[in-house]
């Protein structure tokens, strides 16, 4: 007796449902990448490193394009290349080309009930302690497969950076100068002289900066934005600060206080882990210019987020809103 004949599988149709359930992202005209890496690295041979091509068909691909639109895009100079001014709009166009191809990848694994894809933020050293990554926990916790990139740098920096689309969201200090960056959301935050808990100052309720010189003074250099706040405030002083010890760290400072009698200057929820576990003492510097500092959530102006980028942003304002 034949054995009856096998169920004919449609390969196609199998094939493309194990693509289904795969991500791939959408990847964006090649021209675009490549002048968008030539701007980002100044150089179209670390762009074609960067790229994984020749540096020959690289230049070769940008000289077709620029004869294409009748315009020189880059100027050669004699170490990299520098956008010409038809260079720097067509740059625009390509972030906002490239970011609008981000977003709608966002939208499609949206459709499949899913949030994937990657955050970018940058950051005020004050917040990588405590408060971005329990954000960031929070948020995985509920969409597990959104990856976090956290850049933590000066705040001129971090406000460039959100400018050129190199992050989505900006947690900074300083209220940012470029208008092409708008503020979400702000909450008050204090600038505290941070010292350890049996320190003679420890039980104050507020300090003036002058209250502090007659201790070791532990400064910030001036990448963090603290060094500015107090350098801000000293220019209204008839007095200055000596420190003893100068570090682009807040953990390093926070620790030679703890050791010692002195004194550093940290945002509260720079020292937040510190004054949970009662090992240091926070007391709010009231100087003129220190007096009403806070805490910023930025984006780019007129920039649709990705949705993951737009989802995490509304969850640190509304976390900032109920702060």
């Amino acid at each position: 007796m034949p054995k009856p004949a096998k169920p004919r599988r449609d390969a196609s149709g199998a094939k493309r449902f194990a693509r289904a359930g795969q991500r791939h992202a959408l990847r964006p005209p090649r021209i675009l990448a490549y002048v968008d890496a030539v701007v980002r690295y100044g150089s179209i041979r670390r762009a074609a490193e960067a790229l994984h091509v020749a540096s020959s068909a690289l230049n070769r691909r940008i000289l077709d394009l620029e004869e294409e639109l009748g315009e020189t895009l880059f100027e050669r100079l004699p170490r990299g290349v520098r956008p010409t001014a038809a260079g720097e709009l067509f740059a625009s166009y390509v972030r906002r080309s490239l970011s609008e191809l981000e977003l709608v990848g966002s939208q499609i694994e949206r459709l499949r009930g899913l949030v994937r894809g990657e955050v970018r933020v940058g950051a005020a050293e004050s917040v990588a302690g405590q408060l971005l990554p329990s954000a960031i926990s929070a948020f995985q916790s509920r969409h597990p497969g959104v990856r976090f990139h956290v850049h933590v740098g000066a705040p001129a920096a971090l406000e460039a950076a959100l400018a050129a689309d190199s992050v989505d969201l900006l947690l900074t200090h300083e209220t940012p100068q470029n208008r092409d960056i708008t503020v979400l959301a702000s909450v008050a935050q204090p600038f505290c002289a941070v010292m350890a808990k049996d320190h003679p100052l420890a039980r104050q309720r507020s300090l003036r900066l002058r209250d502090c010189r007659p201790y070791p003074i532990a400064l910030s250099d001036p990448t963090l934005a603290g060094r500015a706040l107090i350098e801000r405030a000293l220019n209204r002083a008839s007095f200055r600060l000596e420190p003893a010890l100068v570090s682009n760290s807040v953990e390093m400072m926070k620790a030679y206080a703890r050791e010692s009698q002195a004194i550093c200057f940290q945002f509260r929820t720079g020292a937040a882990h510190d004054l949970a576990r009662g090992e240091m003492a926070a007391v709010p510097l009231v100087d003129v210019s220190l007096g009403r500092t806070q805490l910023l959530l930025a984006a780019r102006r007129g920039r649709v987020l990705p949705i993951a980028a737009a989802e995490f942003s509304e969850q640190l304002r509304q976390s900032l809103d109920g702060a």
